[in-house]
């Protein structure tokens, strides 16, 4: 498959790890943010072929993974009552609450329901008058322009029974915490490329420069993370800082300004907890004021619903690059993905997944 196969080839692949290694001359530790990043890293083994003095974290890109426990307690609340109709990408309907899933909620009689768009959700809206349609936003800036404009257009077709419980999370701000950390070790980044494809790079200009340290826009395939590790190690051993992009064919510095620009129309930055890390300040969206009526935590209520994380899931320390799945004491005994103590372990980009899926022990 063009555009695919392309990026996987083998002879290519040894190219750029020799070019890794001759290029690695001190010890570096490097993540990359993207929980999709994270799998094909696992699943192809491509860590492996690295050079022993470079270090790979992960980062916390996995949207679901970060959603905090209290919003998915909060999701469950809403999901439960009568006449309500639950949306919600199949990845969300298996991450833990506090003492259920949304996949519980469904088999006690909830109606539940998986979708491929947040349209999707609008569409059901339009179709069941009757009831209370809500649509789990939970994402990047990936997928909040999906969802804005989903808000957008219910705003435009007068829709009073749609709502849309939002946990989108931005990538610069977690950036911006790891760095400022006191535990923090990275000293290079491989940024997300989807993210940068809608918003462009020019937010991690001035982190890079602030902090120190090259940011390197990379894509998803095998090929992809060796040229974004390769440029990043090229820089580090240059003592260059700012910003490069290796994922060209999507990624501009501007990214997508129509997105951008919807966005900001229905979403404002806000204050927002991540799950295992804490609140991080200007670090998600929130619906503005104009757009507040499609607000499910005010619509229904539950926004003073508190919860506590298990003290038995490290998630939070894997999510800054601070430990690895297999340090957890837990991993692959009491959290396994039939039995999870944490998103990480469920989600289709959660670190602890891929280490669980691709028998990964250190």
């Amino acid at each position: 498959m063009r555009f695919v196969d392309e990026y996987r080839g083998a002879a290519e692949a040894q190219k750029l790890v020799r070019a890794v290694h001759r290029l690695a001359t001190r010890p570096w530790t490097l993540m990359e943010i993207c929980g999709g990043q994270t799998h094909t890293f696992i699943r192809s083994g491509v860590d492996r072929m690295l050079p022993e003095s470079l270090t790979l974290v992960h980062g916390p890109g996995c949207p679901v993974c970060v959603t905090p426990l209290e919003l998915i307690d909060r999701a469950i609340a809403i999901a439960g009552r009568p006449g309500v109709v639950f949306t919600s990408f199949g990845d969300m309907l298996r991450v833990p609450g506090s003492a259920a899933d949304l996949l519980g909620v469904k088999a006690r009689g909830g109606d539940v329901r998986m979708v491929y768009s947040p349209l999707d959700a609008v569409k059901l809206a339009q179709k069941h008058p009757d009831r209370q349609v809500v649509f789990f936003a939970v994402g990047f800036e990936t997928t909040a322009p999906a969802n804005a404009m989903a808000v957008w257009q219910a705003e435009k077709l007068g829709l009073e029974n749609f709502s849309i419980l939002c946990s989108h999370v931005l990538v610069p701000p977690a950036m911006e915490a790891i760095l400022g950390s006191p535990h923090n070790r990275v000293q290079g980044f491989l940024a997300a490329g989807h993210v940068c494809a809608v918003m462009g790079f020019r937010e991690y200009e001035p982190l890079a420069e602030r902090h120190r340290v090259p940011i390197v826009v990379t894509g998803f395939e095998p090929l992809d993370l060796l040229q974004g590790v390769w440029m990043t190690v090229r820089a580090l051993e240059a003592g260059r800082v700012g910003v490069e992009n290796q994922y060209a064919r999507a990624v501009t510095r501007d990214g997508n300004l129509p997105a951008q620009e919807l966005m900001a129309r229905v979403f404002e930055p806000c204050d927002r907890a991540w799950r295992g890390i804490g609140v991080i300040p200007r670090s998600g969206f929130r619906l503005r004021a104009a757009y507040a009526r499609f607000d499910a935590e005010r619509r229904f209520d539950v926004g003073d619903i508190r919860a506590t994380e298990s003290p038995l899931c490290i998630a939070g320390q894997i999510l800054q690059g601070l430990k690895k799945p297999q340090e957890c004491p837990a991993f692959g005994a009491r959290c396994t993905p039939e039995h999870p103590l944490g998103a990480p372990m469920v989600s289709a980009e959660g670190a602890c997944a891929a280490y669980f899926q691709y028998a990964r022990s250190a």
